[in-house]
Formats: structure tokens, C-alpha cells, sequence
């Protein structure tokens, strides 16, 4: 049962980052993101960030203190989109490590209670996340616009094996 404990999100948005609200986020009382990259604010190879998601780190920006830490070993990357979010940014995180991500944390100065983990990863952002201590909030891969809605076969394996291990992982569409 602790490896489900483990990979059990604290909440399951069944919708892309762009659905966690200002209020949302309060209503959980956190005061701190740190958000994955790709798939969660990028689709996988895009360059830039989309339009939709200039309005929502505004947004989200004034009620918590956001750092991106990515898996993604293209510092160039990864620094080409902090720097278009005007966000700190991490990358070769190597997540579910917690090194990097701590160094996130600690950077925001606030109480790990306090700060949320967002990813569209159990075995990564989901897993590190709850080995810190913090909010771990999952959310649906944000895609490119001309790509169909899909569950790769390594995101059905997470959710098989999180569920053996003891998760509560409803179906999509449930909460």
C-alpha cells in the first residue's frame, strides 16, 4: 500500500493545466507550482509556448509562485520556454529524483504543504511530488493542436501498475 500512497495524486483534473483556476489552486491552499514541461505546458517537441497559456500563468502568477522543472536534458529548451513564461526554470531534473525539485522548493521559501506539483506523470511528476511532501496535482498531456486525444501505451502501464499497487486512480471523466 505505500507504493499507492505514493502514486496517488492529491487531485486528478481529467483536463489540461489550463483548467487549474486561480481558485482552485487557493481552494487547496497553495501559494507555490512547480510544473513539469512537456506534455503538461508544451505538447513534446513544440518550440513555444501557445497562446492559451500566456493568460494562464498571468493568471495563476498572482496567486502562487510558479518554477517549471523538466525532465527535458534541451537546457536550451527548457530555457527558451522559462524565458518566454518569464519563469525560473530546472531541466534534467530526473524526476522522480528529488534533488532538483527540492531545489525549486526551497527556493520559494514557503512550507511544502503549500506548494503543488503538476505533471501528466505518475511514475515522474506524481511519484517526486509525493516523496517531497507536496500537493501533487495530475493533469492530461497538453497536446499540439492537430494532434487526437490518445493514451500512450507507457501512461496506460503507469495507471495499471499504480492501481496494483493501491491507487485510486478513477477512470477519465471521473473525480
Amino acid at each position: 500500500m505505500f507504493w499507492g500512497n505514493l502514486l496517488q495524486p492529491n487531485l486528478i483534473l481529467h483536463e489540461t493545466i489550463l483548467h487549474l483556476t486561480p481558485a482552485l489552486i487557493k481552494q487547496h491552499g497553495l501559494k507555490g507550482l512547480v510544473l513539469d514541461v512537456d506534455e503538461t505546458l508544451v505538447p513534446f517537441r513544440a518550440a513555444q509556448v501557445s497562446e492559451e497559456l500566456l493568460p494562464w500563468v498571468q493568471d495563476v502568477r498572482q496567486v502562487a509562485d510558479l518554477w517549471l522543472v523538466s525532465n527535458n536534458v534541451s537546457e536550451a529548451r527548457i530555457r527558451r520556454i522559462g524565458k518566454s513564461l518569464d519563469l525560473p526554470y530546472i531541466s534534467g531534473a530526473g524526476k522522480p529524483s528529488r534533488r532538483k525539485l527540492r531545489r525549486a522548493v526551497e527556493a520559494m521559501q514557503l512550507p511544502v504543504d503549500q506548494i503543488g506539483m503538476v505533471g501528466d506523470r505518475l511514475f515522474t511528476d506524481v511519484l517526486a511530488g509525493n516523496r517531497l511532501g507536496l500537493f501533487t496535482v495530475l493533469v492530461e498531456p497538453m497536446l499540439a493542436p492537430n494532434q487526437l486525444p490518445r493514451r500512450s501505451p507507457l501512461h496506460s502501464l503507469e495507471v495499471w501498475v499504480s492501481q496494483a499497487l493501491g491507487a485510486s486512480l478513477p477512470p477519465r471523466g471521473d473525480q
